[in-house]
């Protein structure tokens, strides 16, 4: 992650509390496909610490799976909201919660993300540590 995304990550995991794993490796490389990184993960339930590695059995436990852009809420980031998800579903977690931090709300695309069951963060740069 950059340094613009990881505080936003951890000034979100600081309210949740749970295990918090940067950079989830949700799908490792292969000759016909490209490794797959989630911003973060949280593992609900557990010790509130900062994972020392970027993967944790999440089988049977409610997880929260973030990604994180410093810019305004845009396409591109709801796509990887969306489908990280879909790629935790293989991990069998008990429940995924989508959530989409970004650094300033789209009155537009935000109602999109509601349908789709994405929550929208917004921690504007004012907000930092």
């Amino acid at each position: 992650m950059s340094r613009h995304e990881t505080w936003r990550t951890r000034k979100f995991w600081e309210k949740t509390g749970g295990l918090l794993i940067e950079e989830f490796c949700a799908v490792t490389r292969g000759i016909n496909n490209g490794t797959r990184l989630i911003d973060g993960v949280i593992v609900l339930n557990e010790e509130t610490k900062i994972h020392d590695k970027n993967f944790f059995d999440i089988e049977n436990r409610d997880v929260i799976c973030i990604q994180t852009k410093q810019s305004r809420l845009g396409m591109y980031i709801m796509g990887q909201a969306l489908f990280s998800s879909e790629l935790l579903k293989k991990f069998k977690p008990k429940s995924i919660k989508s959530v989409l931090i970004c650094g300033k709300d789209d009155e537009i695309l935000n109602p999109i993300c509601k349908i789709y069951g994405i929550e929208v963060v917004v921690i504007g740069e004012n907000e930092r540590i």
